[in-house]
């Protein structure tokens, strides 16, 4: 689907990857579940193509998804790094967001990547910035080679995830006709997903129900149109919840009539911010984002606020701003 596009490069990585009898899949910080799918996809495809090289997967773990959905990240000691080595680097559009800076030491460097190309760091690099998910572009990588190395059901069921969670379950904008043929494609693998990821991704415990009400209650609606909820250090410690999960339910707030814009915002006590995760139904919100040292897609990005008091008032001024205009 996009192989025309990235024809050359395609030929290229494949030519790495057989070149290099080590090779490590990185990712962004603070995976989602495109992060994980698109960098679990893509090692369960080399690790089944490929059965007689050294392949690892690097990152922090995360509370978000449970290990049914995805495996714990592997522990790879210093020495595999001293090594000569492969490094493949999925669904981060710079390096700063790069989870394990040891990617710095591989002899080639590969970005496959759907946000804006703020910087093109790889040796090689394919990015689409209009697709719905990275693991979109895997999936078309991997469905380019698969007469010769085939793409397995886990594979399949790893890049499937990445599709629809970036994609918010194909409810935004960017999930198009080729994220649907993708999709297909991957089903035609023996995905099933009701049973192999669905009922894994929407598992939930009594602290999640507890965490919904708090954010139920504590939503505080503009007449700008806008729709957030605040969580402070104290709220995370009283819910028994660490802040990775603080965007757990932002989709409550995402189909509300007259709420065009919504985020949450969730301390980082050890660093001294707070994380503020926004979305739209179709306003950019890319540049308020990256106004407050963020960025991302157009109806989805991240940013981040030293002073609550102080930058919290203008970035709502920003962002009703952006309604506004939309209107006029």
């Amino acid at each position: 689907m996009y192989e025309k596009e990235f024809k050359k490069e395609y030929k290229l990585i494949l030519k790495a990857i057989k070149e290099y009898d080590n090779i490590c899949v990185f990712r962004h910080q603070r995976p989602d579940g495109d992060a994980f799918g698109t960098q679990m996809g893509l090692v369960t495809w080399l690790k089944d193509n490929f059965p007689n090289k050294t392949i690892h997967y690097v990152g922090n773990n995360t509370s978000t998804y449970g290990e049914d959905l995805f495996p714990y990240m592997e522990v790879v000691e210093d020495d595999f790094f001293e090594k000569d080595f492969l490094a493949i680097i999925v669904d981060t559009g710079n390096t700063k967001r790069i989870d394990d800076d040891r990617w710095q030491k591989a002899k080639l460097k590969v970005k496959f990547d759907h946000h804006p190309p703020v910087e093109q760091y790889g040796d090689i690099n394919v990015v689409a910035n209009e697709i719905a998910a990275c693991a979109e572009l895997i999936a078309d990588f991997c469905f380019y080679y698969s007469k010769k190395y085939p793409v397995s059901k886990l594979a399949a069921t790893y890049l499937a995830t990445g599709i629809i969670t970036d994609s918010g379950r194909f409810q935004f904008e960017s999930a198009n006709d080729v994220t649907f043929k993708t999709f297909a494609k991957l089903l035609e693998c023996g995905v099933l997903p009701f049973k192999d990821i669905y009922l894994k991704l929407y598992a939930k415990d009594i602290s999640s129900l507890v965490f919904q009400k708090f954010a139920l209650n504590n939503m505080v609606f503009t007449e700008g149109g806008l729709a957030y909820y605040i969580l402070k250090q104290k709220d995370l410690d009283e819910l028994g919840i660490d802040n990775e999960r603080g965007k757990e339910h932002l989709s409550l707030m995402s189909n509300i009539n007259g709420v065009e814009i919504w985020f949450c915002i969730t301390e980082i006590s050890e660093k001294n911010e707070f994380r503020v995760s926004i979305r739209s139904k179709l306003i950019d919100i890319s540049g308020v984002a990256s106004k407050y040292r963020g960025g991302g897609h157009k109806q989805a990005s991240g940013a981040t606020l030293y002073n609550l008091e102080e930058e919290l008032p203008l970035m709502i001024k920003d962002l009703e701003e952006l309604i506004k205009n939309e209107v006029r």
